[in-house]
């Protein structure tokens, strides 16, 4: 039967700037007992190679530094006083506050930052280790933390990667029974660096493993982690649920800086904040002339412009900024004048059903 084993590299020190990670790393084996062989792929935690790089920031504004290693944001939300950005960030894959963290510092009371270029420090660490060893064949992954869409919790990811093939395309092959492969593909970074965390985990200070029996080892430095990262029409999850529905109304995730309430909140809110909220974001189009409504009555929501056209356009607008606040709105045939001589047209809404983790197990 085939077999592989993955054990953590005991006795690592703390790690600081400047220090050489391969000799902590070498030094860690020899007391662990590992002898490193060709074949092998070593699973390093990002966090020391983001020590040893000197990747800090001050931790009085994190808004500002996750801000600064974001290329853009995916999704937003309040939880208390606290805004959680899940974003895309510099270092390439699409995470919570672009990987910015707090946490396994070695009491350092500043804000660890992801290396930009990932690949290219996962490569330095395969060349070192073949230059110290002698090998010639030696796979290095370097592994954060992210959650993913649909499942709750957070597993290990390859962040970076150097001498492995990271992706194992199936596609135009056949399964066990013949039948044809058309959309497997597996993701064996990943897979490597999930694998490694169960013997490193986050409590132990085992900040790597290696793992032997894969034969996913490479001779070169082949494609790394970024392989694995989906862009541009391969990536289905461009926006968040409720940050969709906005895009498609001209506000993009970020751009409402200073607005917490306007951003979902991760807590059950009042149905009055959501209606409200959903009709400020469909009024900010400038071509509905300023309009507004009223949302006093339960159910109903009456809004008002300057003109047919416009109270058309803002209750249309409405109704879909309703949807992405988990409502289902139905617009009035006929619009109307006010007594204040202005147009109106009135929504009826009620909650969509929308399933719960309860509900769906």
């Amino acid at each position: 039967m085939p077999s592989l084993t993955v054990t953590g590299v005991e006795g690592i020190p703390e790690v600081r700037e400047g220090d050489d990670v391969v000799a902590l790393l070498l030094e860690g084996c020899t007391r662990t007992g590992i002898e490193l062989a060709d074949g092998d792929i070593v699973v390093i935690s990002s966090k020391i190679v983001s020590k040893s790089l000197g990747l800090w920031a001050d931790s009085a504004d994190k808004a500002a530094v996750v801000e600064g290693e974001t290329v853009r944001v995916v999704a937003e939300r309040v939880a208390g006083d606290r805004l959680t950005r899940i974003v895309r960030a510099r270092s390439g894959p699409v995470m919570a506050a672009a990987g910015v963290d707090a946490s396994n510092t070695g009491g350092v009371d500043r804000l660890l930052l992801l290396p930009r270029d990932p690949d290219g420090e996962a490569d330095r660490l395969r060349t070192d280790l073949l230059a110290a060893t002698g090998l010639r064949r030696i796979g290095v992954v370097v592994s954060d933390t992210a959650g993913r869409p649909w499942r709750a919790g957070q597993t290990d990811f390859a962040l970076g990667a150097s001498g492995v093939a990271v992706v194992d395309d199936l596609r135009g092959g056949v399964d066990a029974d013949g039948a044809p492969l058309n959309v497997t593909t597996r993701a064996l970074g990943d897979e490597l660096a999930a694998a490694a965390e169960l013997v490193k985990g986050k409590t132990a200070h085992v900040p790597a493993a290696v793992v032997r029996g894969t034969g996913w080892a490479l001779e070169d430095a082949g494609p790394g982690a970024r392989a694995l990262i989906r862009v541009g029409r391969e990536d289905w999850f461009d926006y968040g649920r409720a940050e969709a529905v906005r895009a498609s109304l001209g506000v993009e995730p970020g751009a409402l800086h200073g607005a917490a309430w306007l951003t979902p909140s991760v807590a059950p809110e009042d149905v009055r904040v959501r209606v409200e909220r959903a009709l400020a974001i469909a009024s900010m189009d400038p071509a509905v002339g300023g309009g507004g409504g009223d949302a006093s009555e339960p159910g109903v929501l009456e809004v008002s412009a300057d003109t047919a056209y416009q109270v058309g356009l803002l209750a249309a607008r409405v109704a879909a900024a309703l949807w992405g606040e988990g409502f289902s709105a139905t617009i009035a045939t006929k619009p109307f004048v006010g007594e204040a001589g202005d147009h109106r047209a009135r929504l009826t809404y009620t909650a969509r059903q929308l399933p719960t983790q309860m509900e769906d197990r």
